[in-house]
C-alpha cells in the first residue's frame, strides 16, 4: 500500500483500521492536567489506537536546562513503537513494509504534530496527523472503543536526523538571514503573559508565527495553498528555527510548514523554557 504522508482525512483512516500496515496513536493532553488525556483514553478512543503520553513517552524527564519537554530516551521510545507492531524505513531485513502511524489529539494538533516530528526525526517518514483530531473524528459518528490493543511484533531502528534540531547555541549564533519563529501565542511573544514558565518574553530577533493559525478552530488543517500563503515570508530567509516553549506546539508550524510544500526546518527544542533558564 502506498502510505499516504502527513495528512490523512477520517474518511481514509475509517477504510483504513483494520490494515496491519497503519497503526492509530492516541495523543490526547492537556499540559495542565497531565492525567486528563490518559483518561480521555480509556473513556473512548478510535477502535484499535494505542495512548503514548507527552511527558511519559514522548519526553524525558526535566533537566535544569534543555527544556520542559526534552527528547525521550530513544532506545526506550523505539521499543515502545515496536511493541505496537510499527515497522520502521530502517527495519527491512525481513521484507517488512514500513508501517504508517496515525496521530490524533484532541488540540489542533499540539500533541499529534510531537509524534509526527519525532517519527521524521527518527528516519520514519510514514507518520500523518488525522485532520480534524478527535472531535472531527466523532462528530462524524465513527466507531470508538474503549478496548486496548495487544502487542504486535514490530522492529523499529532510530536514524536521527541530527541536522534537524538545534541548540541555545546555534539560535545565539545564527546566521543573520535565518529567520527565528516563535510558535507560541500573541500575548506569551510579547511578554505580556506567561502562564508556564518562570520568565515572560521572546528570543530576541524572533517573529511570531502562532501555531494556532495553521489550523480552523474546527480542528482542520488549512489548505496547502493557505499554508503556503502564511509561509511566503521564508522565501527570503537562508534558513528557519522554530521554537515554542518547550518543542511541542513548534511542531505543528514544521507540519504546517511541511503541508505548504516546503523543506523541514529545524527546531529548537528546549525553546523559550530553555533559553529562559539561562536568565
Amino acid at each position: 500500500m502506498a502510505h499516504p504522508r502527513n495528512r490523512v482525512t477520517a474518511d481514509w483512516l475509517a477504510h483504513h483500521l483494520t490494515d496491519p500496515q497503519v497503526i492509530v496513536v492516541d495523543c490526547r493532553f492537556a499540559l495542565s492536567d497531565p492525567h486528563q488525556g490518559r483518561q480521555q483514553y480509556a473513556a473512548g478512543h478510535i477502535p484499535g489506537a494505542w495512548y503514548l503520553d507527552l511527558n511519559q513517552d514522548l519526553s524525558s524527564p526535566v533537566q535544569a536546562h534543555g527544556g520542559r519537554h526534552p527528547l525521550p530516551d530513544l532506545d526506550g521510545f523505539s521499543k515502545k513503537l515496536a511493541a505496537m507492531g510499527v515497522h520502521s524505513q530502517c527495519a527491512d531485513s525481513q521484507g517488512q513494509e514500513p508501517t504508517l502511524v496515525v496521530a490524533y489529539d484532541d488540540s489542533r494538533f499540539a500533541f499529534a504534530a510531537r509524534l509526527w516530528w519525532l517519527l521524521r526525526y527518527l528516519g520514519h517518514d510514514d507518520v500523518a496527523v488525522l485532520d480534524g483530531g478527535w472531535s472531527g473524528w466523532v462528530g462524524a459518528g465513527r466507531p470508538t472503543s474503549t478496548e486496548t490493543p495487544a502487542p504486535r511484533p514490530g522492529q523499529f531502528t532510530p536514524a536521527p536526523r541530527q541536522g534537524w534540531l538545534v541548540d541555545i547555541e546555534a539560535v545565539r549564533d545564527r546566521p543573520p538571514a535565518a529567520l527565528l519563529i516563535d510558535s507560541r501565542s500573541p500575548e506569551r511573544y510579547r511578554g505580556e503573559l506567561e502562564p508556564i514558565d518562570p520568565v515572560a518574553g521572546s528570543i530576541p530577533g524572533a517573529v511570531n508565527y502562532f501555531w494556532q493559525d495553521a489550523s480552523e478552530p474546527s480542528g482542520q488543517l488549512k489548505s496547502p495553498e493557505a499554508l503556503a500563503n502564511h509561509w511566503a515570508a521564508l522565501d527570503a530567509a537562508d534558513e528557519a528555527i522554530v521554537y515554542c516553549g518547550s518543542g511541542v506546539t513548534a511542531c505543528v508550524n514544521l507540519l504546517a510548514q511541511t503541508l505548504a510544500g516546503r523543506p523541514m526546518a529545524k527546531l529548537y527544542l528546549g525553546g523559550w523554557s530553555d533559553w529562559c533558564s539561562y536568565l
